[in-house]
């Protein structure tokens, strides 16, 4: 599992060639070749019994942290998704197949891919998890586009249950402000906890605060 925090900035192609030594350089070349190449030839997308049943570049994509690094893993996977086009089909087969590091990269990559509403099903499924690096990903920018108001406050509810910092949650105080309802679920939960003898997660006080009515929140706020 990288080591890198939740939701750190993917690397460009420019950065990630100053940290890669000339042999991952030279397989991170050929591997967004292969996907660039998939992108323009999407009419021979690989038929059932054809040779080509995996297209290249998505087993790059598995190999993605063993050749340039499970730090850069999550920068390299997404480089690859964009470089492919890639749509909901392969966006599908790579999440449900894939270890836990490799649906990660597909959740933090959805908002730059062309696939609408679509990919909700993944992220629904990864907001069903415990893995706290799956739900982070999760609450990324497509997430605060596309998730409906019920979802989506279930989904910050999700974060506080499960330790990951709100500060994940894309978009968080321009969808919390004003939100009455997001507020009573804040308060039932802060409620049941303090029944319970538990403390409160620490983002808990924050998203309460936000969901006041105010002036709308600096677009740059995630």
């Amino acid at each position: 599992m990288p080591t890198t925090p939740a939701n750190a900035p993917l690397l460009t192609r420019r950065e990630l060639d100053a940290q890669l030594g000339g042999a991952a350089r030279a397989w991170l070349d050929e591997a967004l070749a292969e996907a660039e190449h998939a992108a323009t030839h999407e009419d021979t997308e690989q038929r059932p019994g054809s040779l080509y049943a995996v297209p290249p570049w998505e087993l790059r994509y598995a190999a993605a942290g063993r050749y340039c690094g499970l730090d850069n893993a999550d920068s390299v996977r997404a480089l690859l998704l964009v470089g492919a086009r890639a749509a909901l089909p392969a966006l599908t087969r790579l999440y449900e197949q894939g270890t836990a590091a490799e649906r990660r990269a597909v959740l933090l990559t959805l908002h730059r891919l062309d696939v609408g509403p679509a990919a909700l099903p993944l992220v629904e499924d990864a907001l069903r998890t415990n893995d706290t690096r799956l739900v982070a990903a999760a609450v990324g920018p497509y997430a605060a586009t596309h998730l409906d108001a019920h979802n989506w406050r279930h989904a910050v509810l999700k974060c506080l249950f499960t330790g990951v910092p709100v500060e994940a949650v894309a978009q968080l105080a321009r969808r919390s402000r004003g939100d009455a309802e997001l507020a009573r679920m804040l308060g039932d939960f802060a409620a049941e906890r303090i029944a319970a003898g538990r403390g409160l997660p620490a983002g808990l006080t924050r998203v309460l605060d936000l969901t006041t009515p105010g002036p709308a929140a600096p677009t740059e706020e995630s």
